[in-house]
């Protein structure tokens, strides 16, 4: 049928030209290409220049589904080398062939299409090459339930439709390449843009992740960094939802995964170097990792694409995209990505910056507003401003100026009143964190449920009360020093979280779920003998050995005698200035009735003491009203070698000379509190446990 023939290759030649539709092209070929032969399946592939590797350009059930499909994600054809396979076969064949597919099951027993159109009665294979300008570039491969008998005519006909079919595959290649540079411009356009105009980093890196997908759709997009010595942690991560929009992934999606943390990192050389694990590999790597199989299991995930971020320096990153299909990404794929990192890097360079600067302006600010008086107070706390030249006191501050420097932990410790926090001040101070905030907070001052909120902040609504979000201590003391002021008193539990914030620099908010990453030197103070509770079972051991790390003792006051006068003198030069009072005489009998007395309070009280003096002296000799008797009362020094009180009995004594010296009040600015620097509910209630009631033991 000659003019048949003719007719065709006509119809044929003239929808290649005129036909720029992929789907329509190929159907109306089929339709007529069935017309003359009898076949139940066509499929095209195409080769590249070296023939290594082929590529589904077209397969076509006739609306019957007789193998699984094939391609990836998007419909789009998936690549492999042709090494193993039957193609290797027909590359090296110049003409049409006809095939059994049982003799070539049996020469290809492991590739799974034969045997599914077997077990679908197809039996017989028909390949024709594809050659376009004497090159080939593909094959035509037609299968039928029942043999077809060609003549030579036939196998002539077929092979100019073959030629035909080379055109047309070779011009759509072109204009598929054509259309797919496009998208990709006007991909990195947008993405340039995006760059330009959003500086929050959810929605640029949403805005990122959506544009890849037009090119290389994805079900996952992430970013993950780095930072040396610390765990892999999301910059961003994105799923796709039903509607096809990007939404972000909650950071503890992986609580219910055994050992998260191990098994992250386990994976980070994985992706830090550029590769597409599809198919088998995937599966393979599943098997190895329990990351991957958790998320091939748990989440549907069959493919991976991975392009390292080389940032130059810190921190290192990679992108990671991810298919619930498993033949989802091809090295094309992957090039295409690598192209797209120098903007991807910019893009977390940015976000990076934007967030540091935008910390960085929210922490000075709340440093300004909240830590005025803290930082006024810090900057005359220096090792000049210590009074007295014992050497007792020359042993402590060759200890301080050695570990200022530094930021090892330094636990402080004495009685109250002996000058704890005039030694945290100064330990900040030359250290090279002088220029941030020194963030101090008192343990035993607020009650037990308030102290997380106030070391660790909250976020809002996290307990009744918490109408909005509190930066805690730690966070504002970031980049500067923290001073734990009576650390005896943390309730056991806190004491567990701050041994964490010790050992892991992390924490996180109260009702927030976001690991904060904090550095700060850390400062402790107590006048309690930690070792004895410890004992006790009143501090955690572990915590113990993490504060202690250098200690600091000060002597109490009436270890050192010869330091009494220096201190007055340099108390009555500060108030006399501070009042605008008159310069007074100091009684030499008074002066001997200050260094005989135990002084209970230590130099506070000393300092109070002297105050008092300034305020209420009218004549030419400075006035002490009431210290003589409440010198006499107190205890007195106990002679070397004599017996010594037991803790629980000095501490009795000492509040009882406090309140002798407030006529028994214990709040207030006049109280006994103010005098021993204490919470006014603590003092109570350790007078509760002292047995001490002031109408009886004070009147």
């Amino acid at each position: 049928m000659p003019d048949q023939d003719d007719s065709l290759l006509l119809y044929l030649n003239d929808a290649i030209a005129t036909t720029r539709n992929k789907e329509d092209l190929f159907r109306s070929m089929t339709e007529k290409l069935r017309l003359i032969f009898p076949f139940d399946a066509i499929t095209i592939l195409t080769l590249d220049a070296e023939h290594q590797y082929r590529r589904v350009f077209l397969r076509d059930y006739l609306g019957e589904v007789l193998l699984p499909n094939q391609t990836r994600a998007g419909g789009k054809p998936t690549r492999g080398p042709i090494e193993g396979t039957p193609v290797e076969l027909f590359v090296h064949q110049t003409h049409l062939r006809q095939y059994d597919l049982e003799e070539l099951l049996k020469a290809y027993p492991q590739y799974q299409p034969f045997g599914a159109l077997l077990e679908r009665g197809m039996r017989y294979f028909i390949v024709v090459p594809l050659r376009t300008s004497g090159q080939l570039i593909g094959l035509l491969s037609l299968v039928s339930r029942r043999q077809p008998e060609f003549s030579p005519t036939d196998v002539d006909l077929l092979e100019k439709i073959g030629s035909l079919v080379a055109v047309a595959v070779t011009n759509t290649l072109a204009f598929e390449d054509i259309a797919r540079r496009e998208q990709e411009k006007s991909m990195q356009l947008a993405l340039n843009n995006a760059l330009l105009s959003i500086k929050e980093r959810g929605e640029l890196f949403r805005t990122i992740a959506t544009e890849i997908n037009h090119v290389v759709p994805c079900d996952y997009f992430g970013v993950r960094v780095r930072k040396t010595s610390s765990p892999v942690r999301a910059l961003a991560e994105f799923n796709k939802q039903p509607d096809g929009t990007f939404a972000a992934l909650d950071e503890n999606r992986y609580d219910d995964l055994p050992h998260p943390v191990q098994n992250k990192e386990a994976v980070v050389e994985l992706f830090s170097r550029p590769a597409v694990y599809v198919g088998t590999d995937f599966e393979a790597l599943s098997r190895q990792y329990a990351l991957l199989r958790y998320i091939r299991e748990e989440r549907g995930t069959q493919s991976l694409l991975c392009a390292p971020l080389d940032t130059n320096g810190e921190p290192a990153a990679a992108l990671i995209l991810a298919s619930h299909q498993p033949l989802a990404f091809t090295e094309e794929n992957l090039e295409l990505i690598q192209t797209l990192v120098p903007q991807i890097r910019l893009a977390i360079q940015n976000v990076l910056a934007f967030e540091q600067i935008d910390a960085l302006r929210a922490q000075l600010e709340r440093e300004r507003t909240y830590l005025i008086d803290e930082i006024n107070t810090s900057a005359a706390a220096r090792l000049d401003d210590f009074v007295g030249g014992s050497a007792v006191m020359q042993q402590v501050y060759t200890r301080l100026s050695q570990v200022a420097p530094t930021d090892t932990t330094v636990l402080i410790t004495g009685e109250t009143g002996t000058g704890k926090e005039l030694v945290a001040r100064a330990l900040h101070n030359l250290s090279p964190r002088k220029e941030r905030a020194l963030i101090k907070i008192n343990c035993a001052a607020l009650p037990a449920q308030l102290i997380e909120s106030e070391l660790f902040g909250h976020e809002k609504g996290a307990f009744t009360g918490a109408h909005d979000r509190r930066i805690g201590k730690f966070e504002l003391a970031d980049g500067g020093t923290i001073f734990l002021d009576e650390v005896g008193e943390l309730p056991l539990d806190l004491q567990a979280k701050l041994l964490r914030v010790l050992q892991e620099k992390e924490f996180e908010r109260i009702g927030g779920r976001r690991v904060i990453q904090t550095d700060v030197r850390v400062i402790a103070a107590t006048n309690r003998v930690l070792e004895d509770e410890v004992a006790a079972g009143h501090f955690r051991a572990d915590l113990y050995y993490r504060l202690n790390v250098f200690p600091i003792k000060l002597p109490p006051l009436r270890e050192r005698p010869e330091d009494i006068e220096p201190l007055m003198r340099h108390f009555l030069e500060r108030f006399t200035k501070q009042m605008g009072k008159p310069v007074r005489g100091l009684r030499e009998r008074d002066l001997k009735a200050l260094r005989q007395y135990g002084w209970p309070g230590n130099v506070r009280e000393l300092e109070h003491v002297l105050e008092q003096a300034v305020i209420v002296s009218q004549g030419p000799f400075l006035e002490f009203a009431g210290f003589s008797a409440a010198a006499q009362a107190a205890p007195e020094k106990p002679e070397t070698g004599g017996p010594l009180k037991t803790l629980k009995d000095q501490e009795r004594d000492h509040i009882l000379a406090a309140l002798r010296r407030t006529s028994g009040r214990v709040s207030g600015p006049n109280g006994a509190a103010v005098l021993l620097d204490i919470n006014p509910k603590t003092l109570e209630a350790r007078m509760k446990k002292l047995g001490i009631q002031r109408t009886v033991e004070v009147k």
